[in-house]
C-alpha cells in the first residue's frame, strides 16, 4: 500500500467486486486518452474507493502490525485516508502504458544486488528541497526506494537510529511549520521494510514531496518517487535532511564502497538509482521526432550511394579578398550633363558628319545616317509622340510611360531615330526582337515582359510592319503572350513636324529609368533591366575613357545593336564622341563573313566590335580576300572573351591577320552582363610592350571551386585570358555563388559583383529577384557586413589575378552542379567542339544544360546533326564526347542526343535557345535521330531495395493524431498585403470601377468569348461593349425598377455574358446581384421552388431576366408549382433602351457588400454568403497571382456561373486581371462531348478550369475514342 498513496494493493485490488474493477479500469482508460483531468480522475476514483477503504486497512493490518513491533515510532503522524490511498503520476501523464515490465525488473535486480552486498544505509537519491532558506537547511537526507536489507541489517542500525533519532525530530517540527497541505505521494517500487530509522526518513521525505509550498517559485523535484511499505501509513513521505545528520550519525564500519557524493555532497547509488531516474524522465518525456520529420521524403532513406564530399578535395587556402577598384572616372569639361545633350549638340554644332552607316544584304553601304539627321528626325518622332497620339486631352503616351521598340537586327538607322526619339519624348523604350511567328522560342516570354511593363504600344518600321504575320483580315496576329499593342510607323513621313518653338526637355541626367533591357534567365523567364539615365550617361563615360574614344573615331560594329556592348558602344558612346558607326547586321555576316573585315579595311576603322564566332567565320572566308588590311585597328574588342574558346579564336585569328597589320595589343577581351553592364575590359595596350600573362588553371580545381594551377595532364587544364581591370570608377569583390554574399578568398572562385553608378538600377516590377541582385552587400566569414555600399551580382564567375586583372570562367547560368561539383557548361561545349565535330555536328549548334534525377542534376548534350552525317560517324563521335567529357571534367553524361538539322528552337541571332531546348527535352518532343542514354555513368545513387519498415510508421502516427484530436499540421497562402500590384490595385478598389477604368484605356480589349456546342463563338464582350451594357442595365434598374442602392436584385440567365452585364449593372446602380440557376422548362416542379426560394431568402426587389424566363416564370405550369402572382418586379433586359444613368454609384466603403452567393447542397440545405467589395478584390488578386493571369493570358471556364469559384472566374476574374475567358456552359458538353478538350486544343490554352462533372462525363464519353482524338489532333 506504500507505493501509490491512494491505490490498495493488488491483494485489496482483487478483493473488490467485478464492476468496480471494471469502473477503475475504464477510468483509467479515460485518463489515459485524456477525457478527463487529473483532478476529476482523482476524484472519481476516490468516490469509487470510499466505500471500501476500511476492508483494504484490515487486508493490510498484519503487515503494518509487523512494522510496527519492528519499528517503534513516537514521532510519526498518521496519515489520512486520501493521502494513503492517493496515486501520483509521474509529470501528470503517466498511465499503465509507461509502468511496464522495465521499471518492475530494474527494481527488482536492483534490490538483489544489495541484498547481496549487505548495505548499511539505504541508498539515497539527490533531491533538491526548495524549502531551504538557509545553508544549513540546504541537504537531503537518504532515502529508502531503492535498498532492501534483512534483519542483520537492521541490528547494525541501532546505533545509527539513536543518533539520527534527535535530528529526524527536530526536522519534523521544522517541516510542520513549513508545510501548509498535504498532496498526493510519489510510487515507488519498493513494499520491504527497512526499520525505523529508513522509515523516519522515508516518511520527512514523502512529506517534503507531497507537500503544497506558498511563496516558493520551484517545485519540488519528485520525478524519483519512492516510499517505505511499513511508513507510508504512518508517515509523510520523503523529505530532504541535511548530510550533517548523515555524517554525524554514520557508523564508522559503514560500507560506503558503493556510495559515491554528487557535487552537492549527497550520496547517490552509482548504478541503480540513475537507472531508475532515466528510465523515469524518459517516461515522462516521451521523445518523439518533429511532426514535419514524417513528411520530408529523405533521399537518405530512399537512395543509397549518396555522394559524400570528398575528403581530398582541394579546399581554398588564400586570405580574403579585399574590393578592387578600379582608376577614378576622370573628368572632363566638355562631356554633356546627358547623353541628349550630346545629340542635340552635334547635330546643331556638326549636322553633317555621319553617325551611322547601314549596310544592305550584300555588305554595301546603303544609308548613311548624319547627326543632323539623328537629331532632327528624333526631334520630329517625339514631338509625334506626346502631341500626335489620341487627343490633346488625352494623350496615348505620357512621360515614364513604356513602349516597344520593334525593329529587325538590319535596321539600325530607324532603331536609333526611334531610341533617341524616346528619350527626347521622356519615353521608356524596350527594345525587343522582331515576332516572326506565333510560335518564336521565348516569344511568350517577351510578351510577359511587355505586360509586365504596361507597354500598350510599339514603334516599328514600315518595311517592318509588312513582314509581320498578319491574319486573314489584314490584322497583325495575336502573338501568344503578348499584351494588346497598337503599331506606330516611325517613318519620317508619317512624322509631324514640331513646331518652331517647341523644344523638347533635356534635364540633367538622374535615377529616372532611361531604358529596360531585356534578358533571358537560366529557367527561360524574361526580365527587364532597368538602366537609368544617370547610369547610362556615366557608362558612356566610363568607356570613353578606359576605351580612349576620341571625336571622329571610325567603329564597326558587328553585335546586335539592340542590347549589350552593340548597343552601349555602337548606339551610346558613339553619340557621346561624335564618332561614325559602321553596323554590320547579322544577315550580312552570313552571306558574308568576311564583310566587317573588310570594312575596317576601307573606312580605316579605329575599333572593331565584334564575337569569336565572328572571328572563326573571317578566319573560315579568308581565303576568298586577300588584300585587305587591320593596320588601322588599335582595339578589337571581343565581348565574349569570357568563353572558353575565345582564347583559341583570338591566338588564331591574330596569327592569320597579324600579316595584315594586325597589332597584338589591339585585341581587347571584355566581360559584360545586363545587370552590371560593361564588368572590365582590357585597356588598349602599348605597341611592343608584353602582353598579359594566362592563367592554366586545372579543372579538376575549378570543379570545386578553388583557383589551383594545372600540374596534371595537359587535357584537363583550362586556359582561360583576362578580361582586363574593372571599369572606371568601379569597384568589384568576388562573393560565394550560393548562400549569403559572403567576399571569396584570393584563390577561389566565386560570383562577380560590380559597384559603380554604372549598373543597372532594378528587373522592371520584381522588387524581390531586385534585391537580391542589385542590392549585394558582402559579408564577412563571420557574416558581418562589410562596408555600407551596394553591389549588384554580374552573373559572371571568376577571380581577380595578379595585378588586379579580371578573369572570368564561366556564368552563373550555366553552371550545373554534379554530386557537389561545379561544371561550366560553355567548358563542356568546347570539349563537344574539340572532338572533330566539324564533319558530324554543326559548330555552334550545340547546347549543354542539367536536369534532375534522383536527387542530383545530370548532365544533358544536344546537338544538331549534319544531314549528311551517317549513323555509323555519329555514334562514333558521340562515344568520343563522352569518353572526353568523362576524362576532362570527370562527369558523366546523362544523355547525349542528336537532333535533325535546323531543329532546335532558336534565338534571334541564330543561336539555341537553351531553356526552350530543356523543355522540348522534358516534355519528350525533342525528336532525336540519334540518341545515347548513359545512365550507368552518372546516376550512382539508385534506389534502395523495399524493406519492411519496423515499428509505428508515419502514416499510423497522422492516422492517430486525427483520431485522438489534434490538429497535426495547416497550411497558409502566400500574404496578399506584402505583395506590390500595379496601378489598378492601387487606383481602383472595387471591381465597378476596374471595368470603367478598362473601358477607357483598352476598350476594344475583348474579355469574353462564348462558344456554342460547335465550338463556334456566338458572343463576345469588350471592355467598353460589357462597360455600356452594363450602364444601360443600371438605367432600367432606377427607371423600371425604381430600385435604391442596397436593394437585392436576382439574376435569373442562362450561362452566358448577358448574366456578365447584370452584374456589372446591379454595381452601377448600386444594388446587391443575386445570381440564380434558371428553372429547367422540361422540369419546373423539381427547379422552380428553388428559385422561389433564392428570390424569398434574400428578399430580392426585382428580378432581371430574359424574356424568355420571364414567360416562363408566369405560364400556367409554373403557376402549379409556386404562386406567381407574389414574384417582385421582373424586367426583361433583350431590349433596353439607349439610357445610362447620370452617375454611377460608388460604394463609401470597401466593407460594403458586392453580392450574395446561394448554393444548395446535395441535401437540399441552402447556403448564403455575403461578400464584400474588399472580399471581391481580394478573391480576385489571389486568383490573379496563384494562376498568374494577365491581360494576354487566355483561359478556359466550364463551370456553371451560379456561386462559388465557378461564378467568380465567370464574372469578376476577368475584369479584374484583364485575361480573355472562353466560357463554354456545361449543358453544351451534352450535345458535344469533343468541346471542352477541342477548345482547349485549338487555342493552345495553358489554364482551363472544369467541374468534376464536366470531367467524368468527358472520361466517360471520350475513354472508347482516344484513336479518334489522336486522329483530330486533340493531344492535350
Amino acid at each position: 500500500m506504500a507505493e501509490r498513496g491512494l491505490e490498495p494493493s493488488p491483494a485489496a485490488v482483487a478483493a473488490l467486486p467485478p464492476e468496480v474493477r471494471a469502473q477503475l479500469a475504464e477510468l483509467e482508460l479515460e485518463l489515459s486518452e485524456g477525457d478527463i483531468t487529473q483532478k476529476g480522475y482523482e476524484k472519481k476514483r476516490s468516490k469509487l474507493l470510499s466505500p471500501y477503504i476500511p476492508q483494504t486497512q484490515e487486508t493490510d493490518s498484519s503487515v503494518q502490525k509487523e512494522h510496527r513491533n519492528q519499528t517503534p515510532a513516537p514521532s510519526a503522524a498518521p496519515t489520512s485516508a486520501p493521502s494513503k490511498y492517493h496515486r501520483s503520476r509521474s509529470g501528470g501523464a503517466r498511465d499503465e502504458r509507461y509502468r511496464s515490465d522495465i521499471h518492475t525488473e530494474a527494481v527488482q535486480a536492483a534490490l538483489a544486488k544489495h541484498k547481496e552486498q549487505k548495505m548499511a544505509l539505504p541508498m539515497p537519491t539527490k533531491r533538491r528541497s526548495t524549502f531551504v532558506q538557509s545553508p544549513a537547511d540546504a541537504c537531503t537526507p537518504p532515502d529508502t526506494s531503492s535498498a532492501s536489507e534483512d534483519e542483520g541489517s537492521l541490528r547494525r542500525q541501532a546505533a545509527l537510529s539513536a543518533a539520527l533519532q534527535q535530528s529526524l525530530q527536530n526536522a519534523e517540527s521544522w517541516i510542520n511549520r513549513s508545510i501548509q497541505g498535504s498532496s498526493t505521494s510519489s510510487s515507488a517500487s519498493s513494499t520491504l521494510s527497512h526499520g525505523e530509522v529508513k522509515g523516519t526518513s522515508g516518511s520527512l521525505a514523502d512529506v517534503f514531496a507531497n507537500t503544497r509550498i506558498e511563496n516558493f517559485s520551484a517545485p519540488p523535484d519528485v520525478t524519483t518517487t519512492t516510499s517505505s511499505s511499513s511508513s507510508s501509513s504512518i508517515r509523510p513521505a520523503n523529505i530532504d535532511l541535511p548530510p550533517s545528520g548523515i555524517v554525524k550519525g554514520m557508523h564508522k564500519g559503514s560500507n560506503r564502497s558503493s556510495l559515491m557524493d554528487t557535487a552537492d555532497g549527497v550520496p547517490v547509488n552509482s548504478r541503480v538509482s540513475t537507472k531508475i531516474q532515466q528510465l523515469l524522465n524518459t517516461l515522462k518525456r516521451p521523445k518523439r521526432p518533429p511532426l514535419k520529420e514524417f513528411f520530408v521524403d529523405d533521399s537518405e532513406e530512399i537512395v543509397e550511394g549518396i555522394p559524400q564530399p570528398d575528403p581530398n578535395q582541394p579546399k581554398p587556402e588564400g586570405r580574403q579578398m579585399t574590393p578592387v577598384k578600379g582608376e577614378p572616372l576622370g573628368v572632363i569639361c566638355n562631356w554633356p550633363p546627358a547623353l541628349e545633350s550630346a545629340l542635340q549638340r552635334w547635330g546643331t554644332t556638326q549636322a553633317k558628319c555621319p553617325c551611322l552607316t547601314a549596310l544592305d544584304v550584300t555588305g554595301k553601304p546603303v544609308y548613311t545616317l548624319t547627326y543632323g539627321k539623328l537629331w532632327s528626325r528624333s526631334l520630329k518622332l517625339a514631338y509625334t509622340l506626346l502631341n500626335k497620339l489620341g487627343t490633346k486631352n488625352e494623350p496615348v503616351l505620357k512621360p515614364g510611360d513604356r513602349v516597344a521598340l520593334v525593329y529587325p537586327n538590319n535596321d539600325p538607322v530607324m532603331f536609333m531615330v526611334a531610341f533617341y526619339g524616346c528619350l527626347l519624348a521622356e519615353v521608356i523604350p524596350v527594345p525587343i526582337e522582331v515576332p516572326l511567328t506565333r510560335k518564336d522560342a521565348g516569344g511568350q516570354q517577351i510578351g510577359f515582359l511587355l505586360g509586365s511593363c504596361g507597354v500598350a504600344l510599339a514603334l516599328t518600321s514600315e518595311v517592318c510592319l509588312k513582314g509581320l504575320p498578319k491574319t486573314q483580315n489584314g490584322e497583325i496576329v495575336q502573338f501568344k503572350g503578348w499584351p494588346r499593342l497598337k503599331w506606330v510607323v516611325t517613318d519620317s513621313k508619317y512624322l509631324s513636324k514640331p513646331p518652331k518653338d517647341w523644344q523638347p526637355l533635356i534635364s540633367p541626367a538622374g535615377t529616372e529609368p532611361a531604358y529596360i533591357e531585356y534578358k533571358t534567365s537560366k529557367e527561360g523567364s524574361v526580365m527587364g533591366v532597368t538602366v537609368s539615365r544617370l547610369a547610362m550617361l556615366s557608362h558612356c563615360q566610363a568607356l570613353s575613357q578606359a576605351c580612349n574614344y576620341s571625336e571622329g573615331e571610325t567603329v564597326v560594329n558587328v553585335l546586335d545593336f539592340k542590347k549589350d556592348a552593340g548597343l552601349w558602344h555602337g548606339m551610346f558612346a558613339n553619340v557621346m564622341n561624335k564618332m561614325h558607326t559602321i553596323s554590320v547586321p547579322y544577315s550580312v555576316m552570313k552571306t558574308c563573313p568576311l564583310s566587317w573585315v573588310q570594312r575596317v579595311h576601307a573606312h580605316k576603322a579605329k575599333v572593331a566590335l565584334v564575337k569569336c564566332r565572328d572571328l572563326h567565320w573571317a578566319m573560315m572566308a579568308h581565303r576568298d580576300q586577300r588584300d585587305v588590311s587591320l593596320s588601322s585597328l588599335r582595339m578589337l574588342i571581343v565581348t565574349d572573351g569570357a568563353n572558353p574558346w575565345s582564347v583559341s579564336s583570338c591566338d588564331a585569328f591574330l596569327s592569320l591577320f597579324q600579316s595584315h597589320g594586325l597589332k597584338p595589343e589591339a585585341i581587347c577581351p571584355c566581360a559584360t552582363s545586363a545587370e552590371a553592364m560593361t564588368v572590365a575590359i582590357r585597356r588598349p595596350g602599348v605597341p611592343g610592350a608584353p602582353l598579359p600573362g594566362r592563367a592554366i588553371l586545372s579543372m579538376n580545381g575549378l570543379s570545386y571551386g578553388v583557383i589551383r594551377v594545372n600540374t596534371e595532364d595537359k587535357n584537363s587544364a583550362l586556359t582561360v585570358q583576362d578580361v582586363g581591370h574593372v571599369m572606371p570608377g568601379g569597384m568589384m569583390c568576388i562573393v560565394k555563388p550560393d548562400g549569403p554574399p559572403q567576399l571569396c578568398k584570393t584563390d577561389e572562385i566565386g560570383e562577380i559583383c560590380v559597384s559603380s553608378r554604372t549598373g543597372g538600377m532594378m528587373y522592371f516590377g520584381l522588387a524581390g529577384v531586385t534585391k537580391n541582385t542589385f542590392e549585394v552587400i558582402p559579408v564577412n566569414s563571420a557574416g558581418s557586413p562589410v562596408g555600407d555600399v551596394p553591389f549588384i551580382r554580374s552573373g559572371l564567375l571568376g577571380f581577380v589575378g595578379p595585378g588586379s586583372l579580371v578573369f572570368v570562367v564561366g556564368k552563373m547560368d550555366g553552371l550545373l552542379m554534379v554530386s557537389g561539383r561545379r561544371h561550366n557548361a560553355d567548358d563542356i561545349v568546347a570539349t563537344g567542339l574539340a572532338v572533330e565535330s566539324i564533319k558530324t555536328v554543326y559548330r555552334g549548334r550545340i547546347a549543354v544544360f542539367s536536369v534532375s534525377v534522383f536527387y542530383d542534376e545530370r548532365i544533358v548534350v544536344v546537338a544538331e546533326q549534319r544531314p549528311d552525317a551517317s549513323e555509323e560517324d555519329s555514334f562514333q563521335w558521340m562515344s568520343r564526347v563522352l569518353q572526353a567529357i568523362d576524362s576532362i571534367h570527370q562527369v558523366g553524361v546523362y544523355c547525349l542526343a542528336l537532333v535533325p538539322a535546323n531543329t532546335l528552337p532558336k534565338t534571334p541571332l541564330g543561336g539555341i535557345h537553351i531553356s526552350q531546348t530543356k523543355q522540348l527535352f522534358l516534355e519528350g518532343s525533342l525528336h532525336p535521330c540519334n540518341i545515347l542514354m548513359c545512365p550507368h555513368t552518372c546516376v550512382t545513387n539508385l534506389p534502395k531495395p523495399r524493406q519492411k519498415q519496423p515499428g509505428v510508421g508515419p502514416a499510423s502516427v497522422m492516422v492517430g493524431n486525427l483520431v485522438a484530436g489534434k490538429r497535426i499540421a495547416q497550411a497558409a497562402g502566400r500574404d496578399l498585403g506584402q505583395i506590390e500590384e500595379n496601378d489598378l490595385v492601387r487606383k481602383h478598389q472595387f471591381l465597378a470601377e476596374i471595368l470603367q477604368w478598362r473601358a477607357q484605356t483598352t476598350p476594344d480589349h475583348v474579355l469574353f468569348m462564348l462558344l456554342n456546342a460547335k465550338g463556334t463563338t456566338v458572343c463576345t464582350a469588350s471592355c467598353l461593349q460589357l462597360h455600356k451594357r452594363a450602364e444601360r442595365i443600371a438605367a432600367v434598374l432606377g427607371d423600371k425598377g425604381h430600385l435604391n442602392a442596397g436593394d437585392n436584385v436576382v439574376l435569373l440567365y442562362p450561362p452566358g455574358i448577358e448574366l456578365i452585364a447584370a452584374f456589372y449593372g446591379c454595381l452601377y446602380a448600386g444594388c446587391i446581384p443575386v445570381t440564380v440557376r434558371p428553372p429547367h422548362a422540361q422540369n419546373l416542379t423539381a427547379t422552380l421552388p428553388t428559385v422561389r426560394m433564392i428570390v424569398d431568402v434574400s428578399k430580392a426587389a426585382c428580378i432581371l431576366t430574359t424574356q424568355t424566363l420571364m414567360r416562363l416564370l408566369r405560364s400556367r405550369e409554373a403557376a402549379a408549382a409556386v404562386d406567381v402572382k407574389t414574384w417582385p418586379t421582373i424586367i426583361d433586359t433583350d431590349d433596353l433602351p439607349r439610357k445610362r444613368l447620370p452617375q454611377l454609384y460608388k460604394p463609401p466603403t470597401p466593407e460594403m457588400l458586392a453580392y450574395l452567393d446561394f448554393s444548395v447542397s446535395t441535401t437540399g440545405m441552402l447556403t448564403g454568403v455575403k461578400m464584400s467589395h474588399s472580399a471581391v478584390n481580394a478573391l480576385c488578386r489571389a486568383i490573379k497571382l496563384q494562376c498568374e493571369l494577365y491581360s494576354s493570358r487566355q483561359i478556359a471556364i466550364c463551370l456553371d456561373p451560379y456561386c462559388g469559384l465557378g461564378f467568380a472566374l465567370w464574372c469578376l476574374c476577368s475584369v479584374y486581371s484583364g485575361h480573355q475567358s472562353i466560357l463554354i456552359p456545361p449543358m453544351e458538353l451534352e450535345n458535344n462531348l469533343f468541346l471542352w478538350l477541342s477548345t482547349v486544343n485549338q487555342y493552345k490554352i495553358r489554364d482551363t478550369f472544369c467541374s468534376y462533372s464536366v470531367m467524368e462525363l468527358c472520361t466517360k464519353g471520350l475513354g472508347n475514342q482516344v484513336e479518334a482524338l489522336k486522329k483530330s489532333k486533340v493531344q492535350k
